[in-house]
C-alpha cells in the first residue's frame, strides 16, 4: 500500500512537470480580454510566453500544484479504495461514485492550490512581481480577504472535480477491462498508458466548461475591479461578452496536455513499482493504482 502511494506521488509529479506549460497556456487563454486578445490560439500563446519570458515562463505557478500533489494522492488514493471498499462492489457505477467522492474531497487542498497557480500564472516577469511564490501568493491574499479569499473558486472547483474524477475511473475501469489488461502481458505497460491517457481526455471533456468559469472567478480582480459575484454571474457575462464558443477556450492545449500527462504518469508508476519490486507491474487492483486525471494532473485537475 505504501509503495503503491509512493508510485502514485512520483507518477504525479512528472505528469505536472509534462503537463504544466499546457496548463499555463489555457489559463492565460481562458482569462484574456476578448476585446484586446493578446494571444491567438494555443501555438501562439505558447511562442509568445517564450519569446518574452523564456522557457521558463510556461512553468510559473508550478510550486503550488507541487507542493499540493503528495496530499491531493494522498487524499484521492485514499478516498477512493475505500470508498469503493464500502460500496462492497467493483462495478462501473460504484467505480464513479468512488471517483467522485475522491475528487469531492480533494477539493479542500485543490482550490487554493490552484487559485496560487493561476496567480502565478497571470502575473507579468520582472522585478515588479506581486507574489514571490506560492507561499507567498496565498499568505497575500489571506491578509487581504481571509480564509474566503483563499477558498475562491471553492464551488465552482466542486463543480468540476466531482464529476470529472468520477468519468476518470470510471472510463479507465471500463478500459482496461476492454484492454485485457492480465498480469504477464508483454503489452500491459502500453494498455496502462493509453487507458490512463484516453481517461485523462474524457474526464476534461466532461467538465471543462466548469473549469473556464473557476479560472475566470480565481483570476477575478487581478487586474483591475472585480467583475463576477459568483458562477452564474460569471457564466451570464461570459456568454453575452463572447458567446458559446468562451466555455471552450484553451480546451485544445488541455486535450493537448490530458494524453501525455497522464501517459507520463502511468509510465512513472510502472517504474517505480518494476524497480522497487523487482516484478513486471500489474494493473490496477494488483500493483499499478489509477492515477487521478487532471485537470490534474490535468490537472489535475487538477494535476
Amino acid at each position: 500500500m505504501a509503495l503503491d502511494f509512493l508510485a502514485g506521488c512520483a507518477g504525479g509529479v512528472a505528469g505536472v512537470l509534462v503537463g504544466h506549460p499546457f496548463d499555463t497556456v489555457k489559463v492565460r487563454l481562458q482569462v484574456q480580454s476578448v476585446e484586446k486578445p493578446q494571444y491567438r490560439g494555443t501555438l501562439h500563446c505558447f511562442q509568445t510566453i517564450i519569446k518574452q519570458e523564456s522557457v521558463l515562463g510556461l512553468y510559473k505557478g508550478l510550486g503550488s500544484p507541487l507542493m499540493g500533489l503528495t496530499f491531493i494522492n494522498a487524499l484521492v488514493f485514499g478516498v477512493q479504495g475505500n470508498t469503493l471498499r464500502a460500496l462492497g462492489q467493483d462495478s462501473p457505477l460504484n467505480q464513479f461514485l468512488a471517483g467522485a467522492a475522491a475528487g469531492a474531497i480533494q477539493c479542500v487542498i485543490c482550490c487554493p492550490m490552484e487559485l496560487a497557480k493561476t496567480r502565478l500564472q497571470l502575473q507579468d516577469a520582472g522585478p515588479a512581481r506581486t507574489y514571490k511564490g506560492s507561499l507567498d501568493c496565498l499568505a497575500q491574499i489571506y491578509q487581504r480577504e481571509g480564509v474566503r479569499g483563499v477558498n475562491r473558486g471553492m464551488a465552482s472547483t466542486l463543480l468540476r472535480e466531482t464529476p470529472s474524477f468520477g468519468v476518470y475511473f470510471l472510463t479507465y475501469d471500463v478500459l482496461t477491462r476492454m484492454l485485457g489488461c492480465e498480469p504477464g502481458d508483454r503489452l500491459l505497460v502500453p494498455k496502462l498508458l493509453l487507458a490512463g491517457g484516453m481517461s485523462g481526455i474524457m474526464s476534461w471533456l466532461s467538465t471543462y466548461p466548469v473549469d473556464v468559469v473557476k479560472s475566470r472567478l480565481q483570476a477575478d480582480g487581478l487586474r483591475g475591479a472585480p467583475r463576477y459575484s459568483g458562477i452564474l454571474d460569471c457564466v451570464r457575462q461570459s456568454y453575452q461578452a463572447e458567446g458559446w464558443r468562451v466555455f471552450t477556450r484553451g480546451l485544445a492545449s488541455t486535450l493537448l496536455r490530458a494524453f501525455p500527462v497522464n501517459a507520463a504518469t502511468f509510465a512513472t508508476v510502472t517504474v517505480v513499482l518494476s524497480y522497487a519490486r523487482g516484478e513486471e507491474a500489474r494493473p490496477e487492483g494488483e500493483a499499478v493504482p489509477a492515477a487521478p486525471a487532471g485537470p490534474a494532473l490535468a490537472q489535475p485537475s487538477s494535476l
